[in-house]
């Protein structure tokens, strides 16, 4: 985690929550006009980059072999959907049939689904 006076470097983070939680300070820095779409393009680069180092770090927003992310699976249980679409885009649906701002959403479902100490939860 880095210190709050000073800008956030991806050499900093030592796993997927600490960058989450540059993109809570700073949503506009990381991930321009707030899309999740983007916000999620950017997770499955950090795993990528993960599985091409060879290294491994539980999270909630990826897969298992054979099973959906514990993120997705926990939110569709959450807004009470059978759905095969993304977190991101079922927030982004949310988000816009209640009126509230995307990206707020995602981190109060995140905040939920951590305090429920769910799979991959840090």
């Amino acid at each position: 985690m880095t210190a709050p006076d000073r800008p956030a470097r991806p050499a900093d983070f030592t796993n997927v929550h600490d960058f989450l939680h540059e993109v809570r300070r700073r949503p506009a820095m990381w991930v321009p006009g707030g899309s999740l779409q983007h916000l999620h393009s950017m997770l499955t680069g950090y795993r990528t980059a993960l599985e091409t180092h060879d290294i491994t770090e539980p999270s909630p927003f990826w897969p298992s072999t054979g099973t959906e992310a514990p993120f997705t699976t926990w939110l569709h249980t959450r807004l009470d959907r059978n759905s095969s679409l993304t977190w991101a885009t079922e927030i982004e649906r949310e988000a816009e049939a209640t009126g509230v701002p995307a990206m707020g959403l995602f981190f109060t479902f995140l905040d939920e689904y951590l305090a429920a100490d769910q799979p991959g939860a840090g």
